[in-house]
């Protein structure tokens, strides 16, 4: 039975409300094949722009030039099928079209030009503004390496032409205007405009993350360092969203090594390690190998035999590493060259190698050294004599404490240290406990602002601080499970563990008729569900520590057990995660038992708001994985039941 506009509609919906990905995607085009196949007719404009819109978004460019040719052949035969959303999101993608299709050296010069040529006409019969057609000539003007002077007056033609509804939005128009002076030379016009910009809130799917990326380059290059700092660290906190951002991702990699802190250049680089090997496009996967080329040549140069493993990479050192990436960037550089008739790729990629050279040393961290562990363990209590100068002290220290957290919003920096101030005021007391708990609010602050070094050691000296000040399991589970988070970067793994163990085996020894240490009465039924909901958390902390260090089976076995725990505990999406992290670890070892853990994950993800994105997330792992076995019904089943709810 064939469904009514408003069903199909609707369905489409849903799809389109699913985060990007492969679940999305295909959820997408089962749609638009059903729409085909059954109708109705006037859904399939709509249809076929969901489409494209999944593909692009979703890293699949180069499948959407086939969404797109259909629809606009409809748009000629049937243009009544379009309303105005059809119409405009039709011709919004013309610039996806053109811009992406230029990143992919097999499609050939005269298809794109084409292309743009049917833009053009297209705009100019539906009368709409010219501003999106002139930003695609220059577009494709400078990808082609067309001779400066044509790049420049398509650049000015774009500038000059008023704004229309296809223009860019005014969060992307900027950063793609900086981008092209930073290239020629305009350096100190391109800042003057993102700063103009940034003194607002611009925000799309790629910015501020973007224009952030280049802005840094830019300050490091005019030697302000100040600048730099806080430039890098604004654009941290807008690369991890739905939309993959591989190309300012890389730039960062660059920054980092460029200007010294070659650690988190590497810890960097290891985020947009796929993206060495397959992007989203050509185009952009020579973007990053320029971008981190440069960085890896910087540390090389300093550091060659230091060790990398970045998988599918085959390099096992610094210099090894850079020589692969020369080798790949040259031989897609080349490509380039080959569909457009000139060496303006390869001439490019020559011209990132004057960049290795110049650096300037910025100092990044957030918390010194010094917050690492003393060899010989915190202080000992009881080594102040009480009086007035003990009570000014922890007066000043919880005085901090309050300053600290009134800085966190505006100045996530300033209230790391202003809380390892109180911290160590704390300790100098002999309060142990406030001591931990202040210096590990410094940690994650740290680690939030990349100082993985800095949170480590904070972290690690927090934890010994809880242990000495005999802090009870609810107050120092938390503090480890923050500290796991951050073990990995720094391989601390094993002594986040030991101090799980510790705690762990502490909630065990409390049993319900038995006093709680420092309380003198028996635990409760509600003290007894919050140590047994925090034991739960902690074998699910000790779950995803043994799978960072590689221990796949045993982490799948707790995370299974934790899984059930969290059940029994009304926690659904907690046992979700679980649940998740159990099907990720079994995945190779064994697929079909992975399946059923996924399977549940996504069910419990299912019941719980605000899991849209763990829900997706984990629907296309599934996805992916039933696919790869062969069970495309199954997955196709997946897909029915995420549109049905």
């Amino acid at each position: 039975m064939t469904r009514t506009s408003q069903e199909a509609e609707a369905a489409l919906g849903r799809t389109n409300a699913l985060p990007y990905g492969v679940a999305r995607t295909a959820a997408t085009l089962a749609e638009v094949e059903r729409i085909e196949a059954e109708g109705p007719d006037e859904v399939r404009a709509y249809a076929y722009t969901s489409l494209v819109d999944a593909y692009v978004w979703g890293g699949d460019v180069a499948k959407a030039y086939v969404p797109f040719t259909r629809a606009l052949r409809l748009y000629d035969e049937r243009p009544d099928l379009f309303d105005a959303y059809d119409s405009h999101a039709l011709f919004w993608s013309f610039k996806w079209m053109v811009g992406h299709l230029s990143d992919f050296p097999e499609i050939s010069v005269a298809q794109i030009t084409s292309t743009l040529e049917d833009m053009a006409r297209r705009f100019a019969v539906a009368g709409h503004g010219m501003n999106a057609v002139e930003l695609s000539r220059f577009q494709w003007a400078r990808a082609r390496g067309a001779a400066p002077e044509e790049v420049a007056a398509a650049y000015e033609t774009w500038v000059a032409t008023p704004r229309d509804d296809y223009s860019q939005c005014e969060a992307c128009e900027p950063g793609d205007r900086a981008a092209y002076l930073f290239e020629v030379g305009r350096r100190d016009e391109g800042i003057r405009l993102l700063e103009t910009v940034l003194t607002g809130s611009p925000s799309c799917a790629t910015e501020p993350g973007d224009m952030l990326s280049h802005l840094q380059l830019a300050y490091l290059d005019a030697g302000d360092a100040d600048a730099v700092v806080r430039t890098h660290r604004r654009g941290l906190r807008h690369l991890d969203g739905e939309t993959t951002l591989d190309a300012p991702t890389a730039r960062h990699v660059e920054l980092l090594a460029r200007t010294g802190n070659h650690g988190r250049a590497l810890r960097m680089l290891e985020k947009v390690a796929g993206a060495l090997l397959e992007a989203d496009s050509p185009g952009e996967r020579l973007s990053v190998l320029t971008h981190v080329g440069v960085g890896v040549r910087v540390i090389a140069m300093a550091e060659p035999s230091t060790p990398v493993s970045l998988p599918g990479v085959p390099a096992s050192s610094v210099d090894e590493l850079a020589a692969w990436i020369d080798a790949e960037a040259r031989e897609l550089a080349r490509a380039f060259d080959a569909r457009n008739g000139n060496d303006a790729a390869s001439a490019r990629l020559a011209r990132s190698r004057d960049r290795d050279v110049r650096t300037l040393r910025v100092d990044l961290d957030v918390l010194s050294t010094s917050a690492a562990p003393h060899e010989h363990g915190p202080a000992q209590t009881g080594s102040a004599e009480p009086g007035s100068e003990s009570a000014d002290s922890l007066d000043n220290a919880h005085t901090l404490l309050a300053q600290a957290e009134s800085l966190v919003a505006d100045d996530r920096v300033a209230a790391a240290r202003v809380y390892a101030q109180a911290s160590a005021l704390a300790e100098a007391e002999g309060d142990l406990e406030t001591a931990g708990l202040a210096l590990a609010e410094a940690a994650q602050l740290a680690a939030l602002e990349d100082d993985a070094v800095g949170a480590t050691g904070a972290f690690r000296r927090a934890l010994a601080l809880l242990r000495a000040g005999g802090a009870a399991p609810r107050t120092a589970g938390p503090v480890a499970r923050a500290a796991a988070a951050v073990a990995p970067e720094r391989g601390d793994q094993e002594a986040v563990l030991q101090f799980v163990d510790r705690v762990l085996i502490e909630i065990a020894g409390q049993q319900p008729d038995e006093p709680a240490p420092g309380h003198g009465t028996s635990l409760t039924a509600r003290d007894s569900a919050q140590l047994a909901l925090e034991a739960a958390e902690l074998r699910d902390t000790r779950a995803r520590l043994l799978a960072t260090l590689g221990n796949l089976d045993e982490a799948a076995e707790i995370a299974e057990d934790v899984a059930a725990e969290m059940a029994g505990l009304g926690r659904t999406g907690d046992a979700a995660h679980a649940f998740w992290l159990a099907g990720r670890c079994r995945a190779q070892s064994d697929p079909e038992a992975a399946v059923a853990l996924l399977e549940s994950a996504v069910e419990g993800f299912t019941m719980i708001r605000g899991e849209r994105s763990s829900r997706g997330a984990a629907s296309d792992e599934l996805v992916e994985l039933l696919t790869a076995l062969g069970r495309e019904d199954d997955a196709a089943a997946v897909l029915s039941r995420l549109m049905a709810t």
